[in-house]
């Protein structure tokens, strides 16, 4: 009973984090410090709460996920990118996804494996917390989602690249990203998840692929469903509320979070 709530607990931190600009890596990095269960595979768990965000973004942009992907297929028979603004943003979305694609597919298991550990974290929570509140502070934002250059949808798409090391982020990197672009915060924020969609969509089924041969215990395989299931209510709420939020807020209150949580990790170590 005690593996099925810390389950859920784990779930509902990943729901959370990966939306909110706090990063969900680096709280699952430090969870796994605090709370530990009895898992032949921890990674193999992570990617499981990471699906369960999976199931929340494509639940909650369900629509727009059908309208740029037909915006995107039109698009290779009118070609009117020029005027209509779903299928300029369809390939700017496209074009976005490709320098986190390459930097996963070249540099995932290196930057996992050198940036996994609790110091980096904290530096990175305060360094993009930091960040984030003087960019939230100080850049205009004016600008709606279909108001995105290219030039836009690549600084976003290389600061999602970014996001593979722990603690960084990766709707905190590309949400300061957007706001930088001019972007109003919901917008930013909205652009960040939509852009985010084909990266974690990508990456969970590569993962799944990778650990297709790992021996799953009937007690682990509950554990394991528990946090999914978890992560993906929690994490569509989320979602839902934080673009709610951030229509009326500054994202001044997730930046002061990120340095007060770093620098308690670092005292701890």
């Amino acid at each position: 009973m005690l593996d099925i709530i810390i389950a859920i607990l784990y779930g509902a931190v990943q729901g959370i984090t990966e939306f909110l600009p706090i990063s969900s890596s680096g709280h699952l990095v430090v969870l796994h410090e605090v709370f530990v269960l009895p898992l032949t595979d921890e990674v193999a768990f992570d990617v499981v709460l990471h699906l369960g965000s999976l199931v929340a973004l494509l639940g909650f942009f369900y629509s727009d996920i059908i309208k740029y992907l037909r915006a995107f297929v039109r698009s290779f028979f009118d070609w009117q990118v020029a005027t209509d603004s779903s299928e300029r943003l369809s390939w700017f979305l496209f074009i976005g996804t490709i320098p986190a694609a390459l930097a996963g597919y070249f540099f995932e298991t290196q930057i996992e494996t050198i940036f996994r550990s609790t110091t980096i974290v904290a530096s990175m929570l305060i360094g993009v917390g930091v960040l984030l509140y003087l960019v939230d502070r100080f850049a205009a934002k004016s600008k709606t989602i279909e108001q995105v250059t290219l030039h836009s949808a690549l600084l976003v798409g290389v600061a999602q690249a970014l996001a593979l090391v722990p603690g960084v982020s990766r709707s905190g990197i590309t949400i300061v990203a957007g706001l930088t672009q001019k972007l109003n915060r919901a917008n930013a924020a909205r652009f960040s998840f939509l852009l985010s969609i084909p990266i974690v969509f990508g990456a969970g089924i590569k993962k799944v692929l990778d650990l297709s041969t790992v021996m799953i215990g009937a007690d682990e395989l509950i554990v394991l469903v528990t946090g999914f299931v978890s992560a993906a209510i929690v994490g569509y709420l989320c979602i839902k509320y934080f673009l709610l939020f951030l229509q009326r807020h500054s994202l001044a209150v997730f930046a002061y979070y990120r340095i007060a949580l770093g620098i308690i990790i670092l005292l701890f170590l």
